[in-house]
């Protein structure tokens, strides 16, 4: 269960000239509520925004939530976008900044940017984040099992910074450099005699993986929060080096696929796919760096499953919404979805067992300008597997 109070400021966001933009005075979002209650006039904001000036738009959302991962969390959300010209195919630019304390005692600070430069010539990509992080962990390959799950501790900074060039209509590519920094990794609570797929791997009571990467990117969406149509797809080859502070020589490969799809030119009902391939090449990663679910940029992979419930050398993900309106002004939305992962066996490499996943969710609409919305999903998996799952903006 999740109890959120609001709060936002900021007019407009200066959007590209869609249909949209002759319906915000039909549309509601919570900030219209939040407005109407305490007697302030909403139809300001439509005003705001017809002016089309380049203004930021804040939206925030401290909560409490629940997750099996976390226990009861208390965040605060902000997700602040913009946009850097008023030419109708400028993309929109966000930044998300979410920290997070947990029941479990984690402490969770990420910050993830997409900014555009004028006319999208340039995007500037990164996820940062500083954690303090109890959680559990299950073993490798697609066969471990929930009853052998265990207490990690330690922390963590990641910082990945990327930039990218247009290199033609909607079409990028750049260089980035990727730090995943472990220390104080502790195993706790590990029954007497029983030796863990991580000691099996390779403890070790801190780790550094360093790489410089190498990234693709196609995104014809013109608005990454909440899209209505479009393709994205992102590939990042990652050569992580000793010279540059990494404790060995590994690579990795991340192909990211995203197609959203309108079914009705008068509906805006989405179906929306995604696949998340995450990839060892070559080396030997850290364990804590290995492919695992809910460890993409916004950690998103896998409903239905505990972060980190699966981990190995190799990772397909596949995953699927249909998304719709329930209320005609926009406010009140609903998705129901499925997903289906494999993990290859460290023996052999091969992927033997898929998990499948599904669930259903409601979207309030938090922004109508930027069209964010609040996502309050709840997903089940495989042997039992099930749990509630929070965003502010789409999951993909």
């Amino acid at each position: 269960m999740c109890f959120c109070f609001f709060y936002s400021s900021i007019a407009q966001d200066s959007t590209h000239q869609s249909s949209d933009q002759n319906n915000f005075t039909q549309q509601k979002d919570l900030i219209d509520i939040i407005l109407s209650i305490i007697k302030k006039n909403a139809a300001k904001r439509v005003s705001d925004d017809q002016k089309k000036d380049n203004k930021l738009h804040v939206s925030g959302s401290p909560a409490i939530e629940y997750s099996t991962q976390t226990g009861l969390a208390f965040n605060t959300t902000f997700n602040f976008a913009f946009y850097t010209s008023t030419h109708p195919e400028q993309n929109i630019s966000s930044v998300l900044v979410a920290p997070a304390y947990t029941q479990k005692q984690q402490i969770i600070i990420p910050a993830q940017l997409s900014i555009w430069s004028k006319d999208n010539k340039y995007n500037f990509i990164g996820d940062w984040r500083f954690m303090k992080y109890p959680e559990d962990t299950y073993g490798l390959g697609g066969y471990s099992q929930y009853n052998n799950g265990y207490k990690l501790n330690y922390n963590y900074v990641r910082f990945y910074q990327f930039v990218v060039k247009t290199i033609g209509k909607d079409l990028y590519a750049g260089i980035g450099y990727q730090l995943d920094n472990h220390w104080n990794i502790q195993e706790l609570a590990v029954p007497a005699g029983y030796i863990t797929d991580f000691q099996k791997y390779g403890f070790n009571s801190s780790s550094r993986s360093s790489g410089l990467s190498v990234d693709f990117l196609y995104d014809n969406r013109r608005n990454s929060i909440n899209p209505e149509g479009g393709f994205y797809s992102n590939i990042v080859l990652r050569q992580n080096m000793q010279w540059i502070g990494s404790d060995q020589n590994w690579t990795g490969l991340l192909i990211d696929v995203r197609k959203f799809i309108r079914l009705s030119p008068h509906s805006k009902n989405i179906l929306a796919f995604w696949s998340y391939n995450w990839l060892t090449l070559s080396g030997h990663p850290p364990y804590l760096d290995l492919p695992s679910n809910g460890w993409d940029t916004y950690g998103n992979t896998g409903r239905g499953y505990p972060q980190s419930r699966f981990r190995s050398n190799n990772m397909i993900d596949l995953e699927t919404e249909y998304r719709f309106a329930i209320s005609r002004n926009g406010l009140i939305g609903g998705v129901v979805f499925a997903n289906a992962e494999t993990y290859s066996e460290v023996s052999n490499n091969s992927f033997q067992v898929i998990q499948p996943g599904y669930g259903a969710g409601l979207r309030l609409k938090f922004n109508k300008f930027s069209r964010t919305n609040i996502c309050i999903d709840y997903g089940f998996g495989a042997h039992g597997s099930s749990g509630l799952f929070l965003n502010l903006g789409e999951v993909f």
